[in-house]
């Protein structure tokens, strides 16, 4: 019978990809969880849209996330060994990025401030995802900084992508409107 657990994991260690061992605390563990949060929060996202299109764009980025988290698992010296097996993080994935940024742009109506989340659960779920696609990408950056990044597109497309699902998380919002953070309108009343 096949176990979930192994218990190698036990003295607070884990296995990067094609081998070698870290502290769970390493950076890249951090960078590759936090990936793995975004995918996990989009799929809260998902089950929340009622937009078989929405659906179909948060679904293509998880399955992007995965090849960024495989990649940041791979240690330095195996990461040829991983790209002559596996896909990795490209231009082409930057570009749909970028395109479906630039088809879903003009259809918002984007505020001028700062935007409140939560005027709908799938656009709330979202912009956590956007926020925590903000944190890996400063891991990423930490991780870069000390030679540990195989792949400088996945800095790129960290960056591309929080911008997506920021635009994103308002095109869900495209039916109930989304608040914003207007400092003329800020309403103090605190139901004195």
């Amino acid at each position: 019978m096949f176990k979930l657990y192994t218990k190698y994991g036990d003295n607070g260690q884990t296995g990067l990809l094609y081998g070698g061992r870290v502290s769970k605390d390493d950076i890249r563990c951090n960078a590759y969880g936090t990936v793995d949060e975004i995918i996990s929060s989009l799929g809260l996202a998902r089950s929340f849209s009622t937009s078989e299109e929405v659906n179909k764009y948060l679904r293509v980025i998880q399955v992007e996330l995965f090849t960024v988290g495989s990649e940041l698992a791979t240690d330095v010296n195996m990461y040829e060994t991983m790209k002559s097996n596996f896909k990795v993080i490209g231009q082409d994935n930057i570009d749909y990025l970028e395109k479906l940024l630039d088809y879903i742009t003009p259809k918002l109506e984007l505020p001028r401030s700062f935007v409140i989340p939560g005027s709908n659960s799938c656009s709330a779920a979202i912009d956590v995802s956007r926020s925590v696609a903000r944190r890996a990408e400063r891991l990423v950056v930490n991780m870069h900084e000390q030679n540990l990044l195989n792949n400088d597109l996945i800095l790129v497309y960290l960056n591309r992508l929080a911008d997506t699902l920021f635009a994103l998380a308002r095109y869900a919002e495209i039916d109930t409107g989304f608040d914003s953070l207007d400092k003329a309108k800020i309403d103090y009343d605190l139901g004195r």
